[in-house]
C-alpha cells in the first residue's frame, strides 16, 4: 500500500517541481518507504553550525522519546532540492559538498547521523558516514515509475542493515610508496581502540605477511574465494599482537597472503574465481570489525582489481619527491575507479547502481619534507589537477 502511494506521489510531481512542491508531495512518502513514520521525521533540522539547517532529519522513536517532539541525535539526514535544480550535472557537486558539511564535524547536532541522502525528486543518492569518512554507497540513481519501489526498498535494506566495517584498500600503481607500512601502522594504532582486520592480497610479494611473521590460517584464502558460500573465511584469520613502547597491547587480525594464487595463471584465476568474490567473502566479516584494511599489489591486475571491488574507500600513499607516485594516484582516480564501477555492476547482482570506492586525499608517506620541497610538490599537484581537467574534463580538486 505504502509503496504504491510512493509511486503515485512520484508520478504526480510536475516535471519542474520546486523544492517546496517536492517536499510537500513526495518526501514524506519517500521517508515512509525508507522506514520512518511522520513522528520520526523532523523538517528543517538545525545542524548546530551557525544558523544552517538540513531539510530533513530522521530517527526511529524509542519508548521514551518521539523524535519529532525531541529532535536530537538523528540517524539519517536528507538534503532536498527541487526538480528545477540540475542534480545530475551542474548542481551535483555543490549539493554533495552541502551534505558532507552537514555530516562533518562542524555540524555538532548531526554527529550521530550515519546516513545522508541527496534528492530532487528525480534523482537520489545515498551516503554513509563511518567515523570521519563520508562516502557514497550508491551512484546517483535516476528514479523511474517502473523501478522506484524496488530502488527504495533496496535503499531501505542498506540503511537498516548496515555493514559495520569500513573497508579500506591501500593502493598506488607505483611501488615503493609505503603501502604495506601504512596498512600495518594504521592497523596497529586503530587496533588499540577498534576491532581491525588486515588482508594481505599481494601473493607475489607477501610483504605484510612476512613483516608480521604470521603463520597461515586453517583455511586458505584461495579456497574461500573459489567457494565463498562455504563461509570458511573465519578459519583463514590469524590473530596478531605486540606490546608497543607505551606498554599497550596492540592487536588486530590478519588474513595472510596465500601462495596458492601463484600456481594459477590469470586465465585460470578468472575461470575459477568470479569477479567480486573478495567483496562477497569479506561481507561475512564486516559485522565483526570496525575497519578492514587490504594491502594491494602495485600492478593493475586480478588482485588489485579485486581489492578495489571490495573497498569502500581507496587510500593513496604517495612520495612528495616522486612525480610518478602522484601521477599514478591521478590515474587511479580518473581511469581505474571508472573501470571498477563498471565491474561492480557486471559482477554484483544489484537492483541499484552501487558507487565505486571513493578515493581519500593522497598524502606524503614517510619522509620529512622541507618548505621548499613542499612548495615543489604543491606545484606538481596543481599542474596535475590543471592538466587532468583540460585533457579529461575531470576535476580532481574535491
Amino acid at each position: 500500500m505504502a509503496e504504491s502511494s510512493l509511486k503515485q506521489a512520484f508520478e504526480l510531481l510536475p516535471e519542474k517541481a520546486s523544492e517546496s512542491i517536492v517536499s510537500n508531495n513526495f518526501i514524506y512518502k519517500l521517508l515512509e518507504n525508507l522506514g520512518f513514520t511522520n513522528l520520526e521525521v523532523y523538517p528543517q533540522f538545525p545542524t548546530g553550525e551557525g544558523g544552517k539547517v538540513v531539510d530533513f532529519a530522521a530517527r526511529k522513536n524509542t519508548n521514551n522519546e518521539i523524535f519529532l517532539e525531541s529532535p536530537q541525535n538523528p540517524f539519517l539526514i536528507l538534503e532536498l532540492k527541487g526538480r528545477d535544480v540540475d542534480l545530475a550535472n551542474k548542481d551535483y557537486t555543490k549539493t554533495v559538498h552541502q551534505l558532507q558539511g552537514y555530516l562533518g564535524p562542524n555540524a555538532i547536532h548531526c554527529k550521530t547521523a550515519k546516513w545522508g541522502i541527496i534528492t530532487n525528486g528525480d534523482y537520489i543518492q545515498l551516503f554513509r558516514k563511518h567515523g570521519k569518512v563520508i562516502y557514497p554507497i550508491t551512484q546517483l540513481i535516476h528514479l523511474t515509475p517502473d523501478k522506484i519501489d524496488e530502488q527504495v526498498v533496496k535503499l531501505k535494506q542498506i540503511i537498516h542493515n548496515p555493514s559495520e566495517a569500513l573497508t579500506v584498500t591501500v593502493y598506488n600503481n607505483k611501488g615503493g610508496v609505503g603501502k604495506t607500512t601504512t596498512v600495518i601502522n594504521l592497523a596497529a594504532y586503530l587496533g588499540i581502540f577498534y576491532k581491525v582486520l588486515v588482508v594481505d592480497f599481494d601473493p607475489n610479494q607477501q610483504d605484510l605477511t612476512n613483516i608480521l611473521n604470521v603463520s597461515k590460517g586453517e583455511t586458505k584464502l584461495y579456497d574461500c574465494l573459489a567457494d565463498y558460500k562455504n563461509n570458511s573465511i573465519y578459519k583463514a584469520i590469524v590473530p596478531y599482537s605486540i606490546t608497543n613502547k607505551k606498554g599497550q597491547s596492540v592487536g588486530f587480525d590478519v588474513i595472510p597472503a596465500d601462495e596458492t594464487f601463484l600456481n594459477r595463471t590469470s586465465n585460470q584465476l578468472l575461470s575459477e574465481i568470479t569477479r567480486g568474490q573478495l567483496r562477497k567473502v569479506l561481507q561475512y566479516l564486516k559485522s565483526n570489525y570496525d575497519y578492514i584494511f587490504i594491502d594491494a599489489p602495485p600492478s593493475w591486475n586480478f588482485f588489485s582489481q579485486e581489492t578495489m571491488l571490495a573497498a569502500d574507500v581507496i587510500l593513496l600513499p604517495t612520495k612528495h619527491n616522486n612525480v610518478s607516485s602522484l601521477l599514478n594516484a591521478q590515474q587511479v582516480i580518473t581511469d581505474f575507479l571508472s573501470e571498477v564501477g563498471k565491474k561492480i555492476q557486471d559482477s554484483l547482482d544489484e537492483s541499484i547502481r552501487l558507487a565505486p570506492p571513493r578515493p581519500l586525499p593522497i598524502f606524503y608517506n614517510g619522509e620529512n619534507i622541507t618548505d621548499a620541497q613542499k612548495r615543489q610538490a604543491q606545484e606538481k599537484i596543481v599542474q596535475i589537477i590543471k592538466d587532468t581537467k583540460q585533457k579529461k574534463g575531470i576535476d580532481l580538486l574535491p
